[in-house]
């Protein structure tokens, strides 16, 4: 059987593009919602028509990332599911997740979503220290954070994530402690923490070249990550990947045990649409900016608003496979030396399962000591991978990365490129 297609889609718009973000995000251009949102229906038309059956069976995730997607209207939101409906098979049970500033959306945009469709919400919430917020340029303050919460439980959602960031210039483990505990308040279902990247070509990145913003400790930046690991798992939540938490379901209320794309850890609240990104499985991207990878090809669309919206009304370039649609400007044909490499940066990120040997083999037909004896041996040797009997892959050896791989992943990755 064919794995699973998710669904990506790129909302790039703003009411504030914040001064550390690198995504594919404007600010001041709502004015184009309403025609977006059009060219996005007839991009998720067209690439339906062009899908080959024997590449596809059914839609277990969509994700709306952004930008800020709950811009849209609940009208926009709910257009835009209804022709992913009409177009692609849609599991009963699909997780289908919002991302959401906290300072802009509203109970009516709530209620509005739930009835869309939509079961998930992931708030960026940050911080919930004021002044780490003012530094972030963030439109919201906790207390904005607790009353978008309520409204949510109060619309339905039972599944929210709340994203955070640590190792913020001039932050103290004590500013991120308080943090964290705040957010445990709240009792969400997930969190997502991620460390700051001064990423080039934002103002961030060019501040701190100019010796304007402070460059987080990196070794402070690991005493935040090694307290969350411990206080997160104390506190009722499973570390599945390297900077996401899920929280425990009551029993019985796990995925679809038979389904090996979410056999991990059935019993939580895991983000399944992220997990078909680390399990190297097929998902397709739309709209201005978005990445996929199906059939073989990973893509990305063309990153203009204005530039996407022409595309896709006009339909003049010459389209000749799945899964490119006319607003596609890079593609590349994997080659299995790509796939493999994809593959293990991609699973090692999951901290509890890591990389399998049975299905290390059943994807690329030689096993894992096969094609990489020197570096597994040597990452082992090193105390960053461990070998592990896999609870989910049945009687096979696992590879993960251990508590100090954890720290140190980019360097335990770089050992598969190339």
């Amino acid at each position: 059987m064919n794995p699973d297609t998710s669904l990506y889609l790129h909302i790039p718009f703003c009411a504030h593009r914040c001064a550390y973000c690198d995504f594919n995000t404007y600010a001041g251009q709502e004015s184009l919602i309403p025609a977006y949102v059009d060219a996005l229906i007839k991009e998720i038309n067209w690439i339906s028509n062009q899908l080959p059956i024997t590449n596809y069976q059914s839609t277990q995730t969509i994700f709306f990332g952004g930008g800020t997607p709950s811009l849209l209207s609940g009208t926009q939101i709910d257009s835009v599911m209804s022709a992913l409906s009409s177009a692609f098979s849609v599991s009963p049970d699909a997780e289908i997740t919002i991302e959401a500033n906290p300072g802009t959306i509203s109970p009516a945009k709530f209620d509005a979503i739930r009835k869309a469709g939509v079961n998930r919400i992931s708030f960026g919430v940050q911080s919930t220290i004021t002044e780490e917020l003012r530094m972030l340029e963030r439109s919201h303050d906790f207390f904005t954070v607790i009353e978008a919460v309520s409204a949510a439980r109060k619309a339905g959602f039972n599944n929210l994530n709340l994203d955070l960031i640590y190792a913020l210039p001039q932050q103290t483990l004590q500013s991120w402690q308080t943090t964290v505990k705040r957010i445990l308040d709240l009792q969400p279902e997930h969190i997502s923490a991620y460390a700051l990247t001064l990423e080039h070509g934002t103002p961030f990145g060019r501040w701190s070249q100019r010796g304007l913003l402070p460059i987080p400790d990196p070794d402070l930046a690991a005493d935040m990550y090694e307290w969350t690991m411990d206080y997160l798992q104390q506190s009722g939540y499973e570390q599945y990947e390297i900077s996401n938490w899920a929280k425990q379901k009551a029993k019985g209320g796990g995925q679809k045990a038979d389904d090996s794309a979410f056999r991990l850890l059935p019993s939580a609240f895991v983000c399944r649409h992220n997990l078909q990104y680390w399990r190297s499985l097929p998902y397709l991207g739309l709209g201005a900016g978005a990445h996929g990878y199906a059939n073989g090809y990973r893509y990305s669309n063309v990153l203009r608003i204005k530039t996407y919206i022409e595309r896709l009304t006009n339909y003049q370039l010459p389209i000749t496979h799945y899964p490119l649609t006319p607003a596609t400007v890079n593609q590349h044909k994997q080659s299995r030396k790509d796939d493999i490499s994809d593959y293990m940066i991609n699973n090692l990120r999951l901290v509890q399962t890591g990389v399998a040997d049975s299905d290390f083999r059943s994807r690329f037909g030689a096993g894992l000591l096969d094609v990489f004896p020197k570096e597994i041996e040597e990452l082992v040797n090193a105390g960053l991978l461990e070998r592990k009997t896999s609870e989910v892959f049945e009687t096979s050896e696992v590879y993960r990365l251990t508590r100090r791989g954890r720290l140190l992943g980019n360097q335990v990755f770089l050992r598969f490129v190339g």
